[in-house]
């Protein structure tokens, strides 16, 4: 007697529908883990500068498998889009202010790309906002020459500089007098260093204001710098003086080691004024890399921020940064 062989098991399918939810809610599942974990560490130090536009896609992706029903990829898209929504929405809405009542400053950063912007684009726009601080990054003999040359040293007279050939120099310009000025030499690869100084503010307390300028990530082997000098960037004072550190952090909000320099007590002006989400580096060259935030007014928790203002530098891949700034009563 011939017996039939028992039919071959049959390999379930994974509905297209279900496998494409999940490609779609898989990555920004992870991305979320890496951003609340802090895991910002080798490689992923670059890509969690980008975190804002994975929150707009996860979004995207909750849409998707809602309109497909597919309901256990649409439950963890939904804590995936709150988590990340969570972290990165409050930088587009503006927050509480501290009761100043002192005197206002505007203050510009700029990153000038070792000397190669628009250095007359620079000084009308401290012109035409009537800047009383000016903090530089990148800041080279050439461009110390144009800017005198083209009036600034009539429109901020007072200054800390330290012009240096390529990427390192760095510059403090004030309208005010300022004292106990310095040079701070980052320890990272790069060699940025941070002119710094403390400003005799009219009817305000006084100010030390700082251009920062950590080590840029931009390979993996510096990293550890980058690390390195956001961790020794001068914590907040509380309980003393006035700081504010202004510059190009090479850093987002997502990323920890900002954040735990905010934690000492400072504020982001621009997260603070609901405009945290403006880019503020490109590349604006033409490749699709699209425009993180990485340079910021830092300003201790007792100054209120009143606006932020983002502008274009031709010549510069950095956008210059204006922050309108009230300090307590003196």
């Amino acid at each position: 007697m011939i017996v039939d062989a028992p039919p071959a098991p049959t390999r379930r399918r994974v509905p297209i529908g279900t496998a494409l939810c999940w490609v779609a809610v898989g990555p920004t599942a992870a991305w979320a883990t890496v951003r609340l974990a802090g895991l910002d560490r080798g490689p992923l130090v670059q890509a969690l500068a980008f975190t804002p536009y994975v929150a707009g896609w996860s979004v995207l992706a909750l849409g998707l498998t809602v309109a497909l029903r597919r309901w256990w990829p649409a439950a963890v898209a939904a804590l995936v889009a709150v988590a990340l929504l969570a972290v990165v929405a409050p930088r587009a809405l503006a927050s509480p202010q501290p009761p100043a009542t002192g005197p206002t400053i505007r203050l510009l950063t700029a990153n000038l790309l070792a000397g190669a912007a628009d250095t007359g684009a620079l000084v009308e726009l401290v012109r035409q906002h009537r800047v009383d601080v000016l903090t530089v990054q990148e800041f080279t003999p050439d461009a110390q020459a144009s800017l005198d040359r083209l009036g600034l040293d009539r429109l901020l007279p007072y200054r800390q500089l330290n012009a240096h050939v390529g990427t390192p120099g760095s510059a403090l310009y004030s309208r005010w007098p300022i004292s106990d000025a310095g040079i701070r030499n980052n320890r990272g690869g790069w060699g940025f260093t941070q002119a710094y100084g403390t400003l005799a503010v009219p009817g305000g307390p006084p100010v030390r204001v700082e251009s920062a300028h950590p080590a840029a990530p931009s390979a993996l082997d510096q990293v550890g710098a980058w690390r390195a000098d956001l961790v020794a960037q001068p914590p907040a004072t509380p309980g003393g003086g006035l700081r504010i550190l202004a510059g190009d952090f090479n850093s987002t909000l997502d990323h920890g080691p900002l954040r735990a320099l905010l934690r000492t007590g400072y504020v982001d002006a621009a997260d603070a004024t609901g405009t945290g989400l403006t880019g503020t580096w490109g590349p604006y060259d033409g490749d699709l890399i699209p425009p993180v935030t990485i340079d910021h007014v830092l300003v201790d928790r007792r100054i209120a921020a009143d606006g932020v203002t983002v502008f274009d530098l031709a010549g510069s891949d950095h956008r210059p940064v204006l922050a309108t700034l009230r300090l307590p009563a003196a």
